[in-house]
């Protein structure tokens, strides 16, 4: 499995533990994110996460902010990008199972870290239900 991951300044924290999880699970990583704390503009790190995914190079992407808002709202503009800003396993959970997310938004302000590695877990283990959701998920894109 091969992850895209990108993260703005409010996201730097987690993305590296996200990071560590995913090579302790030998989990190719992609990381277009910054490790600094340094003020940057999200859209710079979330479109190459979101170009991966679209292109089909990564089988998923994970995407870091303060609200996981702007990166969300970022990531979506692209055509087969399904990405979900989600707050806990549940709705983690959901994403996978009825909207087939192909992108993890996570809101670094507002999850614990611990919290956000156990949706990691969630989001990569979870499986698409596919059947009556498949019709829905494919109404999704503007064509």
């Amino acid at each position: 499995m091969k992850i895209a991951i990108g993260n703005d300044h409010a996201g730097t924290e987690y993305k590296l533990a996200v990071v560590g999880l995913l090579k302790s699970m030998d989990i190719e990583i992609v990381n277009h994110g910054t490790d600094s704390t340094d003020s940057v503009d999200y859209p710079d790190f979330v479109h190459p996460v979101a170009d991966e995914v679209e292109k089909g190079t990564v089988d998923y992407g994970i995407i870091i902010c303060g609200s996981g808002n702007g990166a969300s709202m970022t990531a979506n503009k692209h055509q087969k990008v399904r990405a979900a800003l989600c707050w806990n396993n549940e709705i983690v959970a959901l994403a996978r199972e009825h909207n087939n997310a192909n992108i993890l938004s996570l809101p670094a302000r507002f999850i614990a870290l611990p919290q956000a590695l156990d949706m990691v877990k969630t989001f990569l283990t979870t499986e698409f239900q596919g059947g009556r959701h498949e019709r829905r998920v494919d109404k999704i894109p503007c064509m």
